[in-house]
This record gives C-alpha cells, sequence and structure tokens, in this order.
C-alpha cells in the first residue's frame, strides 16, 4: 500500500498530517523538507521519486517572499510572505501529484507577531474552507525556561487544535544560527534534552489533540560542519520513546511523534538511528541551499563569455547572449541541482516510491 492509499496528493491538514506522519513512522519514512523559496525544485523532486514531502517557511524567508523592500519592523513582510507562498504551494501542489505539508519553521518568543499573523490567516482561511491555510506551524521557545516553553505551547495549541492544525514545539536547544537566533555559545549540556522533559510536553499537550511533534535535542547543531565537529547522539530519542512508553503502561512502543533539526551533513548511520526511533521529519536546509548555489554558480562560470555583455560573445562580436542571461536559464540550473540533493536526502531517508499506490499500479 502507497501512501495515495492513505491520503491525497496536495496539501494535507488536520487528520490526513497524522496519517501521514503515522505512515512515515510505521514505515519508517520520514518526510523531507525546504524553503518556501524552492518550493517549486522540491516538488518536482518529490514527483520524480514519487516521495511525499514538507515545504517549510522560515521567518527570514518568508519576508524574502514577499519582498526584501517591504518593511518588517512588526513581522508585516514576513506574514504577507508566509500567506503568499501558502497560496503558492495549495495552487501548484496537488499538479505534482505528492502529499504535501505546509508547515512554518522556528518561532522564538520575539517572532509571535509572526507567528499570530499566521494562525489569523489559518482562521480566515478555515471559515472559507474549513480547513487551516497551513498544516502546521512550529514553536521554538526552547530558549525559555521549561514551564513557559510548555504553557506558551498549551495556549497556542488550544487555538490551533480546533482548525485541524499540526503543532512541532521544540525543548532543548539546537545549536549554532538560524533566522536570527544565536545559540553558538550554549552549554553543551542544553543540547541534550532528558526525557523527564519531554514525557511534560507529552502530559501537557497530549489531553488537547494528538497532532503534535516534538523537537528533542540530542546535540543537533544548525548549519554543515566538519566531521566529528558536532556530537549527535540520536539513540537518546530511543530513550525519550521508552520512558514515555513505560509511563503510559507499555503501549505504543513509540508513543512520540519526534523532529530532526539540524540534520544537513549528518551522517546515514546518524539519519538511520534517528529513524528508527520514531524520528518523522528532518530538516536539511543547509544542505538544498549551497545545492541551489552550485548550479547557479556553476553555469555562470561556464558561460562566463557569455555573460559579460548583452551581444558579443566566442561566437561573435554582434552575437546576442539574451539566451543565456535570460534568469529562466540560469535560475533553473540552481533548481535541477537542489532537486538532486532533495532526492538524496529522501533516499537517506527511505522516503522513496511511497506514492505508487497499489490501486495505481494495478490499473496500470
Amino acid at each position: 500500500m502507497g501512501v495515495l492509499d492513505i491520503v491525497p496528493a496536495g496539501v494535507l491538514t488536520g487528520e490526513n498530517v497524522r496519517k501521514l506522519f503515522n505512515y512515515a513512522r510505521e514505515q519508517k519514512v520520514p518526510v523531507n523538507v525546504t524553503s518556501s523559496s524552492t518550493a517549486n525544485a522540491v516538488l518536482e523532486a518529490a514527483r520524480d521519486i514519487k516521495a511525499p514531502i514538507i515545504l517549510q517557511v522560515s521567518q527570514g524567508g518568508s519576508a524574502f517572499f514577499a519582498g526584501k523592500g517591504i518593511a518588517n519592523d512588526k513581522q508585516q513582510a514576513s506574514i504577507l510572505g508566509a500567506v503568499a507562498a501558502a497560496h503558492h504551494i495549495r495552487t501548484v501542489a496537488k499538479a505534482y501529484g505528492v502529499p504535501v505539508v505546509l508547515h512554518s519553521d522556528h518561532c522564538a518568543e520575539k517572532l509571535l507577531p509572526w507567528f499570530d499573523g499566521m494562525l489569523a490567516a489559518d482562521e480566515a482561511y478555515f471559515k472559507e474552507h474549513q480547513e487551516p491555510l497551513f498544516s502546521s506551524h512550529m514553536l521554538d521557545l526552547s530558549e525559555e525556561p521549561k514551564e513557559k516553553n510548555i504553557a506558551t505551547c498549551v495556549e497556542y495549541f488550544k487555538r490551533m487544535a480546533p482548525l485541524g492544525l499540526w503543532l512541532e514545539m521544540e525543548i532543548g536547544i539546537t545549536g549554532g544560527e538560524e533566522d536570527g537566533v544565536d545559540n553558538t555559545g550554549v552549554d553543551n549540556a542544553a543540547l541534550y534534552t532528558q526525557p523527564e522533559d519531554v514525557y511534560d510536553v507529552y502530559k501537557a499537550l497530549n489531553p488537547i489533540s494528538p497532532n503534535f511533534s516534538i523537537a528533542a535535542a540530542f546535540g543537533n547543531v544548525h548549519g554543515v560542519y566538519k566531521p566529528g565537529n558536532v556530537k549527535l547522539q540520536p539513540q537518546l530519542l530511543g530513550a525519550h520513546q521508552a520512558y514515555t512508553c513505560e509511563k503510559l503502561g507499555g503501549q505504543p512502543a513509540q508513543p512520540l511523534y519526534l523532529v530532526f533539526h539540524g540534520g544537513s551533513g549528518s551522517t546515514k548511520e546518524e539519519i538511520q538511528t534517528a529513524v528508527e526511533n520514531g524520528v518523522v521529519k528532518m530538516n536539511v536546509d543547509t544542505d538544498t541551499q549551497f545545492t541551489y548555489l552550485t548550479g547557479i554558480r556553476d553555469y555562470i562560470l561556464k558561460k562566463k563569455d557569455y555573460l559579460l555583455s548583452q551581444v558579443g560573445n566566442p561566437e561573435g562580436a554582434d552575437k546576442p547572449n539574451k539566451k543565456f542571461y535570460d534568469p529562466r536559464v540560469w535560475v533553473r540550473e540552481g533548481e535541477k541541482t537542489m532537486a538532486a540533493r532533495v532526492k538524496e536526502a529522501c533516499k537517506d531517508l527511505g522516503n522513496v516510491g511511497q506514492c505508487l499506490s497499489l490501486r495505481r499500479y494495478i490499473i496500470r
């Protein structure tokens, strides 16, 4: 049975998001994630390998989507860009024939106006369509005291759950820097979440709705580093599952939906261990950003002599260069290399061929 026998193609919301994550957990098929600015390249990659996919917007990426010429002193550009990206993805997603989870990434306390704006857009969309605009949102209040982190998540989740929105929350700190949140100097101990803390999150959120996931830290760091510089311990995720399972009386064996942040540069073994311990989502944004650049960079280096002027190149002084400098040409090169990296990440995660539904296979 393929995932299209379980959920439809296009943007998923409500119970369909949980069905997809259940499928990902039980079949060991986590889904990939990227930024909205490269949505088409990622959707193309997902279509080619028949994989469900997550597209996410960050606060900074959202502002860029709206345009850097728009002020963002009150998060207005980030709100506008996130909503615009969501409508774009909703418009094209079904055409690619794969299930899509539309997500917003790390939202620290200082960025809550952005979160509020997206949630207002969800509520407005729900009134008209009986489903939210987005599939899920992330609250990253890991820099706050645990009690405040959980209490704030509870407050928002009570508002989100009736709309069918999934909540991702973070407890324990992901190192490095992301969208202006700098954790490069945090105490190393803060990079490893304790099982008791994860269970406290579960106790607080599960009575509201089962539609939530936890980004528990196990040494994760945003960005990519030389091998050996980051000490990931994905086996700790198994300890979180076991602790919560014991508290629940032994069932289910993996009660938690877990998230892997800071996944760029991880070894295949680390990824596999995380997947085996219940990870249903893994970020690889840093790697995909670089591969988007490489396609454009290599094209420009290769075609440099055609890009120095509008007319005149090695083929003749009067030869036009429009077909070389047309943005549709060189931007496309970035899309192709990024799509290739997304396919690689999906293969590492076992997320290939999952949209080959049994029903479609029999018809063909």
